[in-house]
């Protein structure tokens, strides 16, 4: 059982079922803008290694969400996904995030992503909404809202699950901003140890 667990599965921790309403790891991260989220299936060779490749090179820290099977406590859980057992079924469940390229999906991209609502997004057949309201991925952009509404397309039953970069953006790190922090004020004022212990800085212990 942990905060993932699906409503309802049985565990050593929750012998009756888990209650709890799993949380999404990826909107988590979203929603505290990280600079690098992104998901990916253990079975799919091709996708992961793309998305670790691009974590590794990220600066700073990167999410990455990974499928894995896990045939002691939950098999097959990710079964449907994966193009291995049926590559349509697969097809149809999964949409790959291309960066420059519109978000289409299914056995011959009959799905795309389109807007909805107040900055929200949904699934559509393309033939009903034109290609050119096909959301054209972009995980550069700034604000988080976009990657997150992504992040909410889906959910337990994985009927509709995006997979790829969702955010990709480069800000300053921390690590970079306390160096060039530290640089600039030893560059301001040199060090001077003796002045330092015959300062004026006192305190009484």
């Amino acid at each position: 059982y942990s905060p993932t667990s699906q409503e309802g599965m049985r565990t050593k921790s929750t012998p009756m079922g888990s209650l709890d309403h799993p949380f999404n790891p990826l909107s988590l991260a979203l929603g505290a803008e990280a600079s690098f989220v992104a998901r990916a299936l253990d079975s799919d060779k091709k996708g992961l290694t793309e998305v670790l490749t691009a974590a590794a090179q990220h600066r700073g820290s990167a999410f990455v969400e990974i499928y894995q099977n896990c045939p002691i406590f939950n098999d097959g859980a990710f079964s449907a996904l994966s193009a291995l057992k049926d590559k349509d079924e697969a097809a149809r469940r999964l949409i790959p995030l291309r960066t420059g390229e519109p978000i289409t999906f299914g056995p011959e991209n009959e799905y795309g992503v389109v807007r909805a609502g107040f900055a929200g997004l949904e699934t559509a057949k393309v033939s009903e909404v034109g290609i050119d309201n096909v959301v054209m991925h972009d995980p550069t952009v700034t604000d988080p809202a976009y990657a997150f509404a992504l992040s909410r397309i889906g959910g337990q039953d994985l009927e509709h699950t995006p997979t790829g970069i969702f955010r990709q953006v480069n800000r300053t790190t921390y690590d970079d901003a306390a160096r060039s922090q530290v640089t600039h004020a030893a560059e301001a004022k040199p060090a001077d140890l003796q002045a330092l212990l015959c300062g004026n800085d006192t305190w009484t212990v």
